[in-house]
């Protein structure tokens, strides 16, 4: 405890003889007449009545003090270019491929043939009048003489509304019939030929029942038809 009280006097002796010399030199810590800062026993720093944050040294205060600015990073050396790689031999010219001629689409002798105007049926009947003979020998038969081969002659035969379905589909493949056998006549194989009776299931034309009998039977005359299908290679 004595020793105590011997060390504190002595460094308030100590103290009070430089903290009025650092006074007059208006230095910010205490000294030691070497110059060093005298420090206490927890390594920290007597301060003046002076000091102030702008006479902070970094041995004492050094969060206070600003920090130096970081050196400039050396300029890079740039590195010699790399040199230019020698051209490539220029490439000799290809030749285009000759287009050939696209071939020519395979001629056809198909036609669809429709008896109509004054071709067509009377009423109730199945025999072909002249006009229809005559309609058959250019459009079908001439075509047909065009034909390679014939693949097939499809013979629609077509009835108005009046009468019943059981009537009228036996009506219509007679109409179909009359058809191939006049141009069975005319040298058409008859195995190449096939008939449909397609009844009053597709009416051509559509009249109203306001209408008188004779009338209404002249107004559907274009539903008693037959068309004719035909299909084969030309030559």
């Amino acid at each position: 405890m004595k020793s105590l009280k011997l060390a504190a006097a002595a460094l308030a002796f100590f103290g009070s003889w430089h903290a009025a010399d650092a006074a007059a030199q208006g230095a910010g810590y205490l000294t030691d007449t070497r110059g060093a800062i005298v420090k206490d026993a927890f390594n920290l720093c007597w301060r003046t009545a002076y000091w102030s944050p702008a006479l902070a040294v970094a041995e004492c205060d050094p969060d206070l003090v600003p920090k130096p600015a970081p050196r400039p990073a050396p300029a890079a050396v740039p590195r010699p270019a790399a040199p230019a790689p020698a051209p490539k031999p220029a490439a000799k010219p290809v030749a285009k491929p000759v287009a050939k001629p696209a071939a020519a689409a395979p001629k056809r002798c198909d036609a669809t043939v429709t008896l109509q105007n004054d071709e067509v049926f009377a009423f109730n009947k199945a025999d072909l009048n002249p006009a229809a003979r005559a309609h058959l020998d250019k459009d079908v038969v001439g075509r047909l003489a065009g034909c390679a081969v014939v693949d097939s002659v499809v013979i629609e035969g077509h009835a108005d509304r009046l009468g019943s379905h059981q009537y009228n589909q036996k009506l219509s493949e007679r109409r179909a019939e009359s058809v191939k056998k006049y141009l069975a006549s005319k040298g058409v194989a008859a195995n190449k030929i096939e008939t449909i009776g397609m009844g009053k299931t597709v009416p051509a034309k559509f009249c109203p029942d306001t209408k008188n009998r004779k009338e209404l039977i002249a107004c559907l005359a274009p539903s008693r038809r037959a068309i004719v299908f035909v299909k084969g290679p030309g030559k």
